[in-house]
């Protein structure tokens, strides 16, 4: 029987994606995401911040990586991987990551707490639609 190894996460990117290719051409993009979740302490109840290596391969990370940029809210799923190494100096390494199959931008990068709205330009924006202000006109019932 084969074991259960699945992971969805919601997160934001900590920083820029790195694209990379082996040298047989083979593109890996690489990237980390922090999740939070809320614990209670002491009666209160406090953010407390994970971060997650990410892993996506081939012509799926070519595609992506030009929109995974630092600040970018994105759901991922995918499946953890365990690699294992020994150092230079003689000591077993481990890191654990998630191999990304699917990713879904639910959000930009979060906004300026102090944003301006942009001025009023003389030329109108021909993609916005102007909202009437009666909307009983408009109505047909």
């Amino acid at each position: 029987m084969q074991d259960l190894n699945s992971v969805f996460m919601i997160g934001r990117m900590v920083r820029d994606a790195e694209l990379k290719y082996t040298n047989t051409g083979y593109a890996i993009l690489n990237f980390s995401i922090a999740s939070n979740r809320s614990v209670k302490k002491d009666e209160q109840w406090q953010d407390v911040v994970s971060f997650f290596n990410c892993t996506i391969f081939g012509k799926r990370a070519e595609s992506i990586a030009q929109y995974m940029t630092k600040g970018k809210q994105l759901a991922i799923d995918g499946a953890l991987s365990q690699d294992r190494w020994t150092d230079k100096d003689g000591n077993k390494r481990n890191v654990v990551k998630i191999l990304v199959d699917k990713v879904q931008f639910i959000g930009g990068k979060p906004q300026q707490a102090a944003a301006v709205a942009p001025a009023a330009s003389a030329d109108p924006d021909p993609d916005v639609v102007p909202i009437a202000d009666n909307f009983d006109d408009d109505i047909p019932f």
